[in-house]
């Protein structure tokens, strides 16, 4: 079993990267890094002298002033081959750097140079060093205004301001979980590789991405309508901006029921997808689900009986509780990388539609358990 540590383990690659390598503990050991370790040579050493791999993602990507990038980013690797030097560490470190080394500005001159540090560390050591270049990442649980102008945009719209295009720039990109992936794959081949491109994914102006988003708006969080996406990257960027939608008010949110002395009629989902729906029935003090998903779009709609639906972020304590009766039908949608979990609190049979938006397949579930 490999022990993985990550620097900048609560950034938001790190985050991703670090509860992706959870999906695989039967084969990585996470070793916890904090912050402050890189004020603390003791801590420091005491982190890299557990790890058989090292990915260094700790940077500063924006400051007003760009030479306090610079000198940041390039003191963090400094501070990193000293401990390693120090510790005797022959661990495979990997290193994402930008694809704006090749552009005149401190940023990426910062990056370039962090990457050469490690590289000349590895060739004195004989140790294995994987220096990633990366194209502009994107995905959820990203800092507005810091990481993204995918998360600056989802942040707005969401919260009915206005973006605004400064250029309208063609951006290459890759889904935070792609690059997660990418990682895992240099992890497992354990390559030497000083300079390694990693390729986008996908390709977009900025005005695209900007009239995407406001697509989702429109249908999705003004209609509650799942729209049509048309391919992966459109269902990254579609999870992406649903991430940055205040759940706790937003949900449960109730439907339209048509009454008249028959009956009752409700539409439970329209949607621009396919998918798989399904129905159940759940007898009272029983709970259904405690899991997660990491790309899967997901529905709960309550159409008869009490239900207390819950969610909680992985990696985070917070519990959010929403509470749905039969005699309003309502439903909730599941965000990913949200555990989930729902529980008939009433005195009848509870009953629920489902809908998720590809047919379960148990070669690849992306359905991962932990409580709520």
């Amino acid at each position: 079993m490999l022990k993985v540590g990550i620097t900048g383990q609560k950034g938001f690659v790190g985050t991703h990267l670090f509860n992706t390598i959870g999906l695989y503990n039967e084969e990585f050991e996470r070793i916890e890094f904090q912050k402050n370790f890189f004020e603390n040579n003791e801590a420091l050493d005491a982190f890299v002298a557990q790890c058989d791999v090292i990915v260094h993602l700790a940077a500063m990507n924006r400051h007003e002033d760009p030479e306090v990038i610079y000198t940041t980013n390039v003191e963090l690797v400094q501070k990193l081959v000293a401990s390693l030097q120090r510790t005797g560490s022959k661990a495979h470190v990997l290193m994402s750097s930008s694809s704006q080394e090749v552009r005149d500005n401190l940023y990426g001159k910062s990056k370039k140079e962090g990457r050469e540090l490690l590289s000349n560390w590895a060739d004195v050591v004989g140790a294995t060093f994987t220096g990633m270049v990366i194209p502009n990442v994107f995905g959820p649980f990203g800092q507005p205004f810091y990481n993204s102008v995918v998360a600056t945009f989802s942040h707005q719209i969401t919260n009915g301001e206005t973006p605004q295009i400064q250029i309208d720039g063609d951006l290459k990109l890759i889904y935070v979980g792609e690059l997660a992936n990418v990682i895992l794959q240099k992890i497992r081949e354990k390559k030497h590789e000083p300079y390694c491109n990693v390729e986008h994914t996908a390709e977009a102006k900025v005005s695209e991405i900007l009239r995407l988003l406001k697509s989702y708006k429109e249908l999705y969080q003004d209609k509650g309508e799942i729209p049509e996406l048309h391919n992966t990257f459109e269902l990254n960027l579609f999870n992406t901006y649903r991430c940055y939608m205040d759940i706790k008010n937003y949900f449960p949110v109730k439907f339209t029921q048509h009454t008249d002395p028959r009956g009752s009629f409700v539409e439970v989902i329209r949607l621009g997808i396919g998918g798989q729906v399904s129905f159940s029935t759940t007898v009272p003090d029983i709970t259904r689900g405690n899991h997660y998903h990491t790309r899967k779009i997901e529905r709960f709609a309550v159409i008869k009986g009490k239900a207390l639906i819950q969610l909680r972020k992985i990696g985070t304590d917070e519990v959010l509780d929403f509470y749905l009766d039969g005699e309003e039908p309502a439903y909730v949608d599941m965000p990913i990388w949200y555990t989930h979990n729902i529980k008939n609190i009433g005195e009848e049979v509870l009953y629920t539609n489902f809908w998720i938006n590809e047919p379960y397949n148990p070669e690849d579930a992306d359905t991962y358990f932990e409580n709520v």
